[in-house]
C-alpha cells in the first residue's frame, strides 16, 4: 500500500499554516494520483472505517464524501 506510516488510523491529521496539502473529496474508495504529473500515478484505496486517505508521494488527500462507497 502506498500510505504513509503517520496515515494509519484515526480523524484527519491537523495541517499546518505552510505546506497545507490539497484536499479532493471523491465519491469512490479507489482513487488514482499523479500530483499535476508531478509523480508517477499511484492507486490508493480509501478504507471505508477510516474515510480518508493520503498520497505518499504529494501528500494530497482524499476524503471520502459522506454517504459515498464502493469502486
Amino acid at each position: 500500500m502506498s500510505e504513509k506510516p503517520v496515515d494509519n488510523q484515526g480523524d484527519l491529521p491537523p495541517t499546518g499554516v505552510y505546506d497545507t496539502p490539497e484536499t479532493e473529496y471523491v465519491k469512490s474508495t479507489r482513487v488514482s494520483c499523479d500530483g499535476g504529473m508531478t509523480h508517477p500515478r499511484v492507486w490508493l484505496q480509501i478504507p471505508e472505517e477510516r474515510g480518508w486517505v493520503e498520497c505518499g508521494y504529494c501528500d494530497k488527500r482524499f476524503v471520502l464524501e459522506d454517504g459515498a462507497g464502493g469502486h
